[in-house]
């Protein structure tokens, strides 16, 4: 298995010491940044495949650290903080994170996240069926990992490309929730659909044409169908 780089931003040393000995035990290799500043400097020079970063630090804050890491890389970012409330979750996965843990948290559910979010992150290929589907004004092509929405190409973090491919390899069969959070985090998270409600509607949006309904269809309580294409 292939060694990961992974860059912990925090300013409490105690968190980033306990962060960085829990993931080494997983044999991942691990750099720090104390601040938002220094994270985006060492984001081009060391190139991480995953940020855990908290949200409360000197300077600028997790949120415009993450806006700006997002303006120019797909890095996979998992936050970190003591704030907990549900619109700064939102907020954070709204800005572009992965995955958002709540301090005090426990080592092992952040190794696991850590974990689940590398496999989505290595990118699924096509599980069958066709690789390239086209729609009114979008197309999804599965084997070049593009997508165009009015012939502009939409960039999908790891996490919501992974959704894509697990609802386009099933075009027309409605995938229940367990079933994509399974599939996409990993079975310990089978029963997590506040996440998936998040991912499925941030993937909506960026599939959204105007004046056409959408591509992905909720089954709610049950699961999520993305439609066969219309040449179908």
């Amino acid at each position: 298995m292939r060694r990961h780089l992974i860059m912990v931003v925090d300013d409490e040393p105690a968190i980033v010491r306990l962060v960085k000995l829990r993931l080494e035990a997983d044999h991942h290799s691990v750099i720090t940044a104390s601040s938002g500043e220094e994270a985006l400097e060492r984001l081009d020079s060391d190139r991480p495949d995953l940020i855990v970063l908290d949200l409360m630090m000197p300077g600028i804050d997790g949120f415009e650290t993450l806006r700006r890491i997002r303006a120019d890389s797909s890095v996979p970012v998992l936050m970190l903080t003591a704030r907990a409330r549900d619109v700064d979750r939102l907020r954070g996965f709204q800005s572009g994170a992965d995955d958002y843990v709540t301090k005090p948290f426990n080592p092992e559910e952040l190794a696991a996240r850590v974990t689940a979010i590398l496999r989505r992150t290595e990118g699924s290929q096509p599980s069958g069926g066709r690789t390239l589907l086209r729609y009114p004004g979008i197309e999804i092509d599965l084997d070049r990992r593009r997508i165009m929405v009015n012939e502009v190409e939409s960039r999908l973090s790891p996490t919501e490309w992974e959704i894509l491919v697990q609802l386009a390899s099933n075009a027309g069969r409605v995938l229940r929730q367990h079933e994509l959070l399974s599939r996409v985090w990993g079975p310990e998270f089978s029963d997590e659909t506040h996440y998936l409600r998040t991912w499925i509607s941030r993937l909506r949006a960026k599939l959204a044409i105007e004046g056409e309904p959408s591509i992905i269809t909720t089954f709610p309580g049950f699961g999520y169908r993305l439609e066969s294409p219309p040449d179908e």
